[in-house]
């Protein structure tokens, strides 16, 4: 079993559920439900992927988000006092961005196994307390 966080745009993908990268997230998560994975995001995660939904005002959707980011198969990490610090040491690097580093920042907070994004910048940066970082093509979940 892994901690394995995504970040947001793989939330996107799923949920809007079109194209080859919603295809891959979706057996990205049948596999880490068969494996006994669990899922990790932040709740910077869970703001963006409302944003479309508010923007609509799509209330319903927005509280069919909600209820699945309240499952309890999802573990969602507040950027608090214990992300901040995470925050601080990957801010030192001024190329990446801050809702990137608190991203990056929470996931260090958990100590979770595998970091996936869809940023391939991201997937060449190393974060103590974060095992690897990737992106969704170069997944290592089989």
């Amino acid at each position: 079993m892994a901690k394995v966080f995504w970040d947001t745009n793989l939330f996107i993908y799923l949920f809007e559920g079109a194209g080859p990268a919603a295809e891959q997230t979706l057996d990205l998560w049948k596999r880490m439900l068969d494996r006994g994975d669990r899922l990790y995001t932040s709740a910077l995660s869970v703001g963006e992927v409302l944003v479309k939904p508010a923007r609509e005002e799509l209330r319903e959707l927005e509280q069919r988000y909600l209820l699945l980011f309240q499952s309890s198969r999802i573990t969602i990490i507040p950027f608090d006092l214990e992300a901040a610090p995470h925050y601080a040491l990957v801010r030192k690097d001024r190329t990446i961005r801050p809702p990137d580093a608190i991203q990056l920042a929470c996931a260090a907070a958990a100590e979770v196994d595998l970091f996936i994004t869809n940023d391939e910048r991201l997937s060449r940066t190393k974060v103590s307390r974060i095992k690897f970082i990737t992106s969704l093509a170069r997944a290592p979940i089989a």
